[in-house]
């Protein structure tokens, strides 16, 4: 069964994160997600936050960043938290948005080589492993965890572009692809996916694929959806190019738009609401409605 997820926007105000991602561990949704955009709230922040309030569900970062962090000191973050949380965080990693890294001094002249070194040192660190590494981006020397994970955390990495799909599948443990991609992109995004995979020797490993979507549902929810990913420059002027992009409706309209992504190659798909989303609670709800509806597959 394809895992459905919800997303919590770093836009929502740090305030209303708990009650929101109680809402979605109590609709019955194994995964809420998250990802840092500048200037808003911290992923690893929220992310060791909702973890402490809630029970059960499992909490990804899609993503942090590479060019804000020292890789060590990531490593060292998401080996804290998975200490206190085994097995419940999701940490995955990104190039960030360009311009945003700029304004803090940290852009990095070559994203797709920091990358590559960041996601190979950082899955090594996380394995207990020392590291001595001279890079471009990354080095260290002799640096070890003194509390490693007692098991494999999964680091998938964000792509978009065909350079950053291909090394994703080379470095990551998965994919993170953003909503810009969509039903439409996602087979041709895997294909290049699958090539870093082959080129890294990688087939046989395991490697998960989580699709972000906009979703909503309620009065108005398509016109919302179509407003938001307008302004994000997507051509969805009808409901069947809507339909590329974004899920609405009722329960049974959602879970059939998941079973379409999860038919395309996606294994999680991370439901991401619109920023003028009414009503986040009753969101969940219908989620946990489409999820049980899923479940029955």
């Amino acid at each position: 069964m394809t895992t459905l997820a919800c997303i919590i926007r770093p836009s929502t105000p740090p305030s209303r994160v708990i009650p929101l991602a109680r809402a979605v561990e109590a609709a019955g949704i194994e995964e809420i997600w998250l990802w840092e955009d500048c200037f808003q709230t911290g992923g690893i922040s929220a992310a060791s936050a909702i973890l402490a309030a809630t029970e059960r569900v499992r909490v990804g970062i899609g993503v942090i960043p590479t060019p804000l962090r020292n890789v060590a000191l990531t490593a060292m973050e998401v080996a804290t938290v998975d200490g206190m949380f085994p097995g419940r965080l999701l940490p995955g990693i990104g190039h960030g948005v360009q311009s945003w890294m700029g304004q803090v001094g940290a852009r990095a002249a070559s994203p797709l080589t920091l990358m590559r070194e960041y996601a190979t040192t950082l899955r090594a660190l996380l394995a207990g492993e020392s590291v001595t590494t001279s890079g471009r981006y990354v080095n260290l020397d002799d640096v070890k965890l003194d509390w490693p994970p007692a098991r494999p955390v999964r680091v998938p990495v964000a792509a978009t572009g065909p350079k950053s799909l291909r090394l994703a599948g080379e470095v990551g443990d998965g994919v993170v692809l953003e909503g810009s991609v969509g039903l439409v992109g996602l087979p041709a995004a895997l294909e290049l996916v699958a090539e870093g995979r082959a080129a890294a020797g990688r087939e046989g490993d395991e490697f998960s694929v989580v699709q972000f979507v906009t979703g909503g549902t309620g009065p108005g929810a398509a016109e919302r959806l179509r407003a938001e990913l307008t302004e994000w420059g997507q051509d969805v002027s009808d409901d069947e190019k809507l339909a590329g992009y974004a899920v609405w409706g009722d329960a049974l309209a959602l879970a059939e738009g998941v079973r379409r992504l999860g038919a395309a190659g996606a294994d999680t798909v991370a439901i991401q609401p619109t920023v003028d989303d009414p009503d986040l609670e009753r969101l969940a709800e219908v989620l946990g409605e489409a999820r049980e509806l899923l479940s029955r597959d």
